[in-house]
Formats: structure tokens, C-alpha cells, sequence
């Protein structure tokens, strides 16, 4: 697959490059074009609020996915679960723990573990039930 990568500075003041495809480079595309006719162009910050002459707030991006979430009819939408489903169904389907610390980012192994303890639990629990051992939750 074709990628792309920019820098990120984020949680723990840590410094990481972020991988994407296509679609994301597209996505980024259009709207870096559309943020040269915002009223706030001028700033230097990358994401720009919806309103007005300023930046989007630390706390934006959470807001936003609230809010779209309970447009949508879902409770709890917030960006850990996706990084969390994404981990679980990573490890769930067999991926390898390096290649998941550097998609996401993560230096320990700690996270991995927690995310693969209930990814195995899952997997062992399928393969009884494939098996015919065990019952049916």
C-alpha cells in the first residue's frame, strides 16, 4: 500500500510519525484547500475552529465526536474506543504486537498486553464454539 506519514506531536510531549493512506491524503488535501478560505488562514495552527478567528481547542475534536455521535443515535463515541477496538481487533485476528506498538504509537509493551488478554480470551472461545466445546454465550 502506498502511504504517507506526517509528524505529530502529542499525548506524553511524545514525537511520532503518523502513517496514512490515500484516502487520509485526499482527505487532508481537500481540506487544507478549504482552510485558505477560512477566516482564521492567517494562523499558524493546523486545525482551525468552525466559528470566528481561532484555533480549534485542545478539546474540539472530542466535542465534535460527541456530538456527531449523539446526532447519529450512539452513546460513548470517543477516539480511545477506536484506537482500542482497532487494538483488540488487530490482536483478535493474529497481528503482530511490533507492527501494533508502531501504528499506534506505543513504545511499552503494556498496552499491547492489555488489548491481547482479551483479544486471546475472544480467539480461545471461538475456536471452542468451532470446535463444539463450551456453550454459547
Amino acid at each position: 500500500m502506498n502511504t504517507d506519514s506526517a509528524h505529530y506531536h502529542g499525548k506524553g510531549n511524545k514525537d511520532r510519525r503518523v502513517r496514512f493512506g490515500p484516502r487520509t491524503a485526499r482527505a487532508l488535501s481537500r481540506y487544507l484547500w478549504a482552510r485558505t478560505r477560512h477566516k482564521g488562514a492567517d494562523l499558524s495552527d493546523l486545525w482551525l475552529a468552525d466559528r470566528g478567528v481561532r484555533r480549534l481547542a485542545p478539546n474540539g475534536i472530542k466535542i465534535m465526536l460527541k456530538r456527531r455521535g449523539l446526532a447519529a443515535g450512539l452513546t460513548g463515541v470517543h477516539a480511545q474506543r477506536w484506537r482500542h477496538n482497532f487494538a483488540h481487533e488487530w490482536k483478535k485476528a493474529g497481528g503482530d504486537t511490533g507492527d501494533l506498538m508502531l501504528l499506534l504509537g506505543w513504545t511499552s509493551e503494556d498496552m499491547p498486553r492489555h488489548y491481547g488478554a482479551g483479544a486471546a480470551a475472544e480467539r480461545a472461545h471461538e475456536t471452542q464454539l468451532r470446535m463444539g466445546i463450551g456453550e454459547r454465550v
